[in-house]
């Protein structure tokens, strides 16, 4: 196994402003101020049982500033993830006792909605996909360059922090349509005046429609800005979530009220009355 551009330099960049909760403000081109996320602090598990693997990760996670634990086993991995005490984990998927697949998804399964970043030497598409539909925020396959694995785990840390901020202009925090709300400082959602226990991405998969009554988007567009990243292969891990979402929050799945199909395009959300 081998790692491609492990260098550290970096050239200097914009001034950065601490802010509390690990996040800064760069300053913008424009003056204005664009919120940067920091990893330091950050508590990160890495499940590898590879040890040179596992040694490598945790000593560049620890250059940014994460705490890390390395185990190197999926039961063990499982037990650790569960715990709540991290904010994300990266995950091989080959593991001994129990695969990163089935570890990722009965963390699904329980309600965790800890980041994951699954890692895989395998060729095979479908273990991607199966990874992503079981609930994985991101992956990389091997071999990968340890930039870009900080990189994308950056840029999962930003997603997470930005779920978390109250919405901003044109982002409320509560959207209500007949028979639907949506909080999003909650993270809940009423239908017909029960709760929906949807899981993370089913969340930001609704309130990314509800956003946007009307708008058609395309399976790209909406890997690209609900999962963070598009790739057409994966257009059916839209559809996936897209059938389960419809399971939880349509009166009638069968025929849709809310989340409507675009033949040959995509999907919209469609506000009841409007």
């Amino acid at each position: 196994m081998h790692f491609q551009g492990t260098g550290r330099a970096a050239a200097p960049g914009p001034r950065l402003r601490c802010l509390p909760g690990g996040r800064a403000r760069r300053a913008g081109a424009s003056g204005g101020e664009v919120v940067a996320v920091s990893a330091a602090g950050r508590r990160v598990l890495v499940v590898e049982d590879d040890r040179d693997i596992a040694h490598l990760l945790a000593l560049h996670l620890r250059d940014l500033g994460c705490e890390v634990d390395v185990v190197g086993n999926g039961v063990d991995g499982f037990d650790r993830a569960r715990s709540g005490r991290y904010e994300l984990v990266i995950l091989d998927l080959m593991l001994p006792r129990m695969d990163g697949l089935e570890l990722c998804r009965r963390l699904r399964g329980e309600g965790h909605a800890t980041l994951v970043l699954m890692l895989t030497a395998k060729s095979a598409e479908l273990d991607r996909v199966l990874g992503l539909e079981l609930g994985a925020d991101d992956y990389l396959t091997k071999p990968f360059s340890i930039p870009e694995l900080l990189a994308r785990v950056k840029a999962l840390f930003r997603r997470a922090a930005t779920r978390a901020q109250p919405g901003g202009e044109g982002e409320p925090d509560t959207l209500e349509f007949a028979g639907l709300r949506i909080d999003r400082p909650t993270r809940s959602v009423l239908c017909a005046g029960l709760t929906v226990d949807l899981t993370a991405r089913e969340f930001d998969l609704l309130y990314h429609f509800a956003c946007h009554p009307g708008r058609v988007f395309t399976r790209t567009q909406l890997l690209d800005q609900v999962w963070g990243f598009g790739h057409d292969s994966y257009e059916h891990t839209v559809n996936s979530h897209i059938n389960r979402l419809r399971a939880k929050v349509e009166p009638d799945p069968a025929n849709p009220r809310y989340v409507l199909t675009v033949r040959g395009v995509g999907y919209k959300f469609a506000a009841p009355g409007s």
